[in-house]
């Protein structure tokens, strides 16, 4: 029996869908913040991508200076308030909490973090006065993390910034490939709108970067190109019945939930075929829609799984069940999806082998294919003079993020592979950082 009724309005959706860091009230912060013990050489802040000042935020809560909080936050990661409620806090800075060795939970570096920026989205208070403008132009292609990170630290320093933007909304996969459990589409929003009105770059929506055409015309209207595009659709597993209807990507699926909630309807039983974060999400929000039966398919062992630990515990929790050294040889059905067909499989030396005679056959009327994310392979290639790594990544200088093409920079998930929010709000921000120097030595 499902552990979530089918939500049919929007007060249903959010009820399924209620947030696993709820926002805490200033009574709680107070209290959660003096657990801090202000480390000098605090772990939390080394494990963290963007260096936050993690004690010194927390300090500032405490002691009632929510606005300074949020500006120390703001310094180091422009994302300050999405990477509160979606970044691995588990693993990364709580992770690190000198608490855990202790046995002592960590501190909640997240809701902190979440309850700081919080207030000053609420009320617009400026953080940052940007420098007057330098005469240069950047163009960004695409508004994801690294792309509104990087036209936030040029517009700061005096640069018209202007970011280009293929689809309707901002944010990338902050919006359109994060868990709606995770953080609110109105929460993802309010903090763009934040961040444009602080530092006044312009985002041009559905305007995608395609062709030739297009690259030169930024090539000749701007003086350096940054490259944001993150990642491409779900990957082909290039086996039969991946055409049938119900049969679909989960970066796919996890957009079009969340951009339509309760409008998304899943099958009575589903299986997710992958072991990474992106299969736990929809394994998950598959379950909270109201299916009967939601089954995680992964070829490995469960100890092998890309994903958190954590994140396997949460969709556990939302009644997943997980199944192990299973690999898909094909998808069965005539006009929609009836089931998937398996082989078993062992580990040997860390190389996958299947047993002989060991098929078996899962009904299921809907499939997730969590099964990674093609390269952007198609606008890349129409750079000329841009080299691209064996997996399709694009080449950059590690300490400037500029590419093989002088002009460009590049950063996030077209560069580092795939990584979480927060990364690819460093690598926009420091993209930034070599922007502006490859400007200036140009002058």
């Amino acid at each position: 029996m499902a552990e979530y009724k089918t939500p049919a309005t929007e007060a249903d959706f959010e009820a399924n869908f209620a947030q696993i860091k709820p926002l805490m009230n200033a009574n709680e912060a107070y209290y959660e913040s003096g657990r801090c013990l202000f480390c000098y050489d605090a772990p939390c802040v080394n494990a963290c991508p963007t260096s936050i000042d993690i004690p010194l935020f927390i300090r500032q809560i405490n002691s009632g200076n929510a606005s300074g909080a949020a500006k120390t936050i703001y310094d180091s990661n422009y994302f300050g308030n999405a990477c509160g409620k979606v970044c691995p806090t588990e693993v990364l800075c709580e992770g690190a909490c000198v608490y855990t060795n202790q046995g002592v939970k960590a501190i909640e570096i997240g809701r902190l973090q979440n309850f700081a920026t919080d207030k000053v989205l609420k009320t617009g208070k400026p953080l940052y006065k940007t420098l007057p403008k330098n005469g240069k132009k950047v163009a960004i292609i695409g508004a994801g993390p690294a792309g509104i990170s990087c036209a936030c630290e040029l517009s700061f320093s005096g640069y018209n910034a202007t970011v280009f933007e293929a689809k309707s909304l901002p944010s990338g996969l902050t919006v359109h490939g994060v868990a709606p459990y995770k953080i609110t589409n109105e929460e993802v929003l309010a903090e763009m709108d934040f961040l444009q009105k602080q530092f006044g770059f312009e985002i041009k929506y559905n305007s995608k970067i395609e062709t030739a055409e297009d690259l030169q015309k930024l090539e000749t209207e701007f003086d350096a190109v940054f490259i944001g595009v993150g990642l491409g659709k779900t990957a082909s597993l290039q086996m039969p019945g991946e055409n049938l209807e119900n049969c679909l990507g989960a970066v796919e699926f996890i957009e079009q939930l969340r951009l339509n909630h309760a409008e998304i309807k899943v099958g009575e039983k589903v299986i997710v075929l992958g072991g990474g974060n992106t299969a736990m999400d929809a394994a998950s929000e598959s379950a909270r829609m109201g299916a009967e039966e939601v089954v995680l398919a992964y070829r490995r062992d469960q100890t092998e799984m890309g994903a958190y630990a954590f994140e396997y515990e949460l969709a556990k929790h939302a009644g997943v069940k997980g199944i192990f050294n299973v690999q898909p040889l094909e998808i069965l059905g005539t006009d929609k999806v009836a089931g998937v067909k398996f082989i078993r499989t062992e580990t040997l030396n860390g190389k996958i082998s299947t047993i002989p005679g060991s098929e078996f056959i899962l009904p299921c009327d809907m499939v997730i294919k969590a099964t990674g994310q093609e390269k952007q392979r198609n606008l890349l290639h129409q750079i000329s003079g841009l080299e691209l790594a064996s997996n399709g990544t694009i080449k950059i200088n590690e300490a400037t993020f500029q590419t093989t093409k002088p002009k460009y920079f590049a950063g996030g998930d077209a560069a580092n592979g795939g990584m979480e929010v927060v990364n690819a709000a460093n690598e926009g921000k420091r993209a930034a950082k070599g922007i502006h120097q490859f400007l200036t030595e140009k002058r």
